[in-house]
């Protein structure tokens, strides 16, 4: 079984709980998520199988859609509301003001890794120190807010909002760094994350919907194939090089079949915008025969490779 399983992840489950249950239930080891989850969020979490485990990472790298629930007027040690309260504040703030405040976040910003994280430093994980009542200095990360949308108002103190934003972004963090521009604290009250690259909750599976499905032979409908997951254009190498295709040697543009040539768009360089893995410059191979060899990056007038996927005992 190779491709991507668009799960739901409930409250309650770690990423980890997920990959753990689906290894029993699809009786397989090469399972790997694409984005941690904390425990008490939920929604849409991609699972790669079999082969596409090797693409994980660059699934990990797609832009991710979170609603957020924030109150104001208090701050908690794990900047969401399963923590303990540190501090409060009488919020004197208008809705008008707080929607300024939130909207001010769009675009490049440095967040401080909470300290309840699984960010190491020094060997161990942050939430390890902070359970210990340590509290370590941080250094600020960067990170991308693409969009804050659908903003409103859902209580006295309480808001609800959608932001969509890069890799290693802290949704609660944002959340306590709103209410520290407002002056009066605040935490996230709920999360759910609602896209992960092309993976919606219109496709995202519950492991109970799983089970049942793998049960009734029907879970590999649900499969999303590794060539499909990119929207990056397909190129077919010459019979004649395929040799050094199979062995994962870079192609020569004189190598790919003529009529492909049109695809591949003339980079001068690489630009990579927050972390993020660029797709212009990605393209999936194919022998001459139509058989999937893997993702190659477009470098130097030559195709190499990034994630090579090609099963030899397919030949």
């Amino acid at each position: 079984m190779n491709g991507i399983l668009n799960i739901y992840k409930e409250q309650g489950y770690t990423s980890h709980d997920v990959v753990a249950i689906l290894r029993r239930i699809l009786k397989t080891k090469r399972i790997g998520h694409t984005g941690t989850l904390d425990p008490n969020a939920e929604g849409v979490l991609p699972i790669c199988i079999g082969q596409a485990t090797k693409i994980s990472e660059l699934l990990m790298e797609k832009q991710k859609t979170y609603v957020a629930a924030l109150c104001l007027g208090k701050s908690t040690d794990t900047q969401d509301i399963w923590g303990k309260v540190v501090s409060q504040s009488e919020v004197l703030v208008s809705p008008a003001e707080v929607q300024t405040a939130i909207l001010s976040f769009q675009g490049q910003i440095m967040q401080i890794p909470p300290m309840y994280s699984a960010i190491k430093q020094d060997g161990k994980k942050l939430y390890e120190l902070a359970r210990q009542g340590k509290e370590v200095q941080r250094q600020p990360r960067p990170a991308t807010i693409y969009a804050i949308s659908d903003l409103e108002q859902i209580g006295k103190a309480e808001y609800r909002f959608s932001v969509t934003c890069s890799k290693g972004t802290y949704i609660r963090t944002l959340c306590h760094d709103i209410g520290q521009k407002l002056g009066c604290g605040a935490h996230m009250t709920a999360l759910q994350r609602t896209r992960s690259g092309k993976f919606g909750l219109e496709t995202a599976l519950k492991l109970a919907e799983v089970e049942k499905l793998k049960a009734d032979g029907k879970l590999a409908e649900h499969l999303l194939p590794i060539t499909e997951v990119f929207d990056i254009p397909e190129l077919t190498v010459k019979d004649s090089f395929s040799k050094w295709l199979y062995a994962g040697n870079p192609i020569p543009l004189e190598q790919i079949q003529a009529g492909d040539l049109s695809k591949i768009v003339q980079l001068t360089e690489i630009s990579r915008m927050d972390r993020q893995l660029p797709t212009h410059d990605l393209y999936y191979i194919y022998d001459s025969h139509g058989r999937f060899i893997g993702i190659y990056r477009y470098i130097n007038h030559m195709l190499k490779v990034l994630k090579f996927l090609y099963q030899a005992s397919e030949e």
